[in-house]
């Protein structure tokens, strides 16, 4: 069942990009600092949209990466803890009266 799913929404998706660059065929000048280039519009809007996708993507490893080792650090922190816990109520109780 999910990969019928996968494939009808891939398929819409697909018509979808095929219809949006049939509709932006038109050459556009592209502008850069070495440069200048001409592509279809549809080309320099599904690029742009990709390396923005991208940087995103990189923008938001790192606070990833870091909450990740915050992870590690407190699992180890925990399993300390739990070995101490362990420990004393391992020890005998002794009683005074």
């Amino acid at each position: 069942m999910k990969r019928i799913i996968f494939l009808v929404v891939f398929l819409f998706v697909l018509v979808v990009g095929l219809s949006f660059a049939l509709m932006n065929a038109e050459t556009v000048m592209l502008s850069y600092y070495f440069g200048t280039i001409s592509a279809p519009l549809s080309i320099v809007v599904v690029v742009s949209l990709a390396a923005g996708a991208l940087l995103g993507v990189l923008a938001c490893m790192g606070m990833a990466l870091g909450l990740k080792q915050e992870v590690v650090r407190l699992r180890r922190s925990v399993k300390v803890t739990e070995k101490e816990v362990e420990n004393l109520r391992s020890l005998p109780l002794k009683d005074k009266h």
